[in-house]
């Protein structure tokens, strides 16, 4: 049976079909949808600092309803959007029941889970429709808000937009190149907990590098996964220079500041 690693659940190798699969997405239910979708026989998210409602698992009970089985590591044993970390330091924090029927336990190394998932039963599902969502904030001002569940739904055409995404604040892979793949004017992330070595929150210096005002929402106050949490619940949790030049600070409510930019001339 085959192991296979993959930074984002949102591009998973060839062949994943059967195997079981360590991703450094965050475990929330659309990376269980996908996971679902693709036949895999097992998956291994992050926790993502579990966060509000549980949503930085919400994949794991998601899944346990299809008889797939789920685990995540914490976000505090090993970064996120990283699966090599994730194989050399990852520990779990959870498991469902079908996981755990195959030996997966809480402080198990993450190597040693996939060995155990190895075994899990291999169920052929057909999970119901749960797609992320692309849409606006109506009635904003003259630079557009974009909610994104993903930020793997950005398209370049997005430049120039304040682009709130329900994402996790990590470097997939640690790419700075993924950070946002357009030249938005701004950009937001749930800050997945943090987490070991504040990898929840890199997306923004790498932001920075690049003059894009960027920051992260607390996961205890919005729902990872879900970009219309982020906007209309979430509170500041870590910006970038140009974040902060621009007023962003640790504390204040997202959608007070987003209202304030959007209504800032597009050519400011």
């Amino acid at each position: 049976m085959d192991t296979l690693v993959a930074d984002t659940i949102t591009k998973l190798p060839p062949g994943a079909a059967g195997a079981v699969v360590v991703s450094g997405s965050h475990g929330g239910r659309y990376p269980g949808y996908l996971a679902a979708r693709a036949g895999l026989r097992a998956v291994i998210l992050c926790d993502a600092g579990i966060g509000l409602e549980e949503a930085g698992v919400g994949a794991l009970p998601y899944l346990e309803a299809l008889g797939i089985a789920a685990a995540a590591v914490s976000h505090l044993s090993c970064r996120i959007g990283d699966t090599a970390d994730m194989l050399a330091r990852g520990r779990i924090s959870r498991a469902n029941t079908v996981a755990a029927a195959a030996g997966v336990t809480a402080g198990m190394a993450t190597a040693a889970a996939v060995r155990r998932l190895q075994a899990a039963p291999l169920i052929e599902a057909e999970p119901p429709a749960l797609g992320e969502s692309r849409s606006e904030v109506t009635g904003a001002g003259a630079r557009r808000i974009l909610l994104l569940d993903s930020a793997a739904l950005v398209r370049p055409e997005d430049a120039g937009c304040i682009v709130v995404t329900g994402s996790h604040g990590g470097l997939v892979g640690g790419d700075p190149a993924m950070a946002l793949r357009t030249e938005g004017f701004a950009a937001v992330y749930n800050d997945a907990g943090i987490g070991i070595e504040q990898a929840g929150i890199q997306r923004l210096p790498a932001l920075e590098r690049r003059g894009i005002a960027a920051f992260t929402v607390a996961a205890a106050t919005a729902r990872i996964g879900e970009a219309r949490s982020s906007y209309e619940q979430g509170v500041i949790s870590a910006a970038n220079e140009t974040a902060r030049r621009l007023g962003a600070a640790v504390g204040l409510p997202a959608r007070q500041l987003l209202q304030s930019w959007s209504g800032l001339a597009a050519a400011s």
